[in-house]
This record gives structure tokens, sequence and C-alpha cells, in this order.
């Protein structure tokens, strides 16, 4: 008689050596979402707290775009993450950060976001490392009123965003 034999079981020796040859790229590929996605929030938030601001307060430049404001905006800024989730994209598995409401309340369509505290926290610890890093980039773009500040901070001035150039802006 003759016995069917089952499919070999990975030893779990193999399968742990396989979950650690891929782990390092799953974490690299979060941390570059986690790192654009909060590079695209904090000058999204900046830009929409700089157009609250009366265009006729000035100083010796609109007020709105002195460095003395946009300074106090960047300390306070990084605080807004909590006001982002996070969805995973099924078939790229990337990850991007959305508001949970307009700055004007809003309600956004929150299909498939993760909302979580510990998502907040980890959009917020990144923001206030962008902001702390590169706040001399940002005080230059957002000073000169430049185009496309987003594209110009997280993709072409720093590498945050660099795999994210052929996403379209609304999907960051």
């Amino acid at each position: 008689m003759r016995r069917e034999r089952s499919p070999p079981e990975l030893c779990p020796a193999l399968a742990l050596a396989l979950a650690l040859l891929l782990l390092p790229t799953a974490c690299a590929r979060r941390s570059q979402d986690l790192h654009c996605g909060a590079c695209r929030a904090l000058v999204d938030e900046l830009e929409w707290e700089i157009a609250q601001v009366d265009p006729r307060r000035t100083l010796q430049v609109p007020y709105a775009r002195s460095e003395a404001h946009l300074t106090e905006l960047l300390e306070r800024v990084c605080e807004k993450m909590q006001d982002y989730g996070e969805r995973l994209d099924p078939g790229t598995q990337r990850r991007s950060y959305v508001r949970l409401s307009a700055q004007d309340g809003t309600r956004l369509d929150l299909d498939g976001v993760r909302v979580d505290g510990d998502v907040a926290a980890s959009l917020k610890f990144a923001c206030e490392s962008i902001a702390e890093e590169y706040e001399d980039e940002l005080l230059e773009l957002l000073s000169h009123q430049a185009d496309n500040v987003k594209d110009r901070l997280c993709s072409k001035r720093t590498d945050l965003c660099d795999h994210a150039l052929h996403i379209p802006h609304d999907e960051l």
C-alpha cells in the first residue's frame, strides 16, 4: 500500500530566519511611510494656519509669513497630528496619513482608517523630528510663498518622500 506524504513543513528555525529577513524591509517601509506622511501633514497644517491670518496684518512683511509667526506655528503644529489616522493600501501595503476631519469641521471618508493613540504618537514624534531638522528649509519655503511646498520639502530637499513622487498629492 502506498502512503500519501503531506508537503514538508518549514522547520521553526527556517520560518524564523525567513521572517527576520523580511522584517527589516517591512519596518523600513513603515518608517519611510510615517516620515513622508508626517512631513506632508506638517506642511498641510502650516499652510492652513498661515491662510487663517488676516492678510492686512503686516509687520515689515505680511505677518502670516513672518519668521516670528512661522516659528510660533512650528512650535505647536505637531500637536495637530492627533487629528490624523493611518490608512493601509491593500494593494501596495503602503501607509498614508489622513485628517480625520477637515479644518472647517467637515467629516471626511474614514473607510479603512486606523485611529489610535499609537498612530498619533508616532506621527507626532516624526513631525517633531522633521520640524526640528528642517526648520530652516520650512521657514525659507513658507516665508516666500513657494509653490508645492510639500513636494519641494518632502521629496526634493529631503529623502522623506522620494518613494512617493509618482503618487498623486491627495493620496499622501
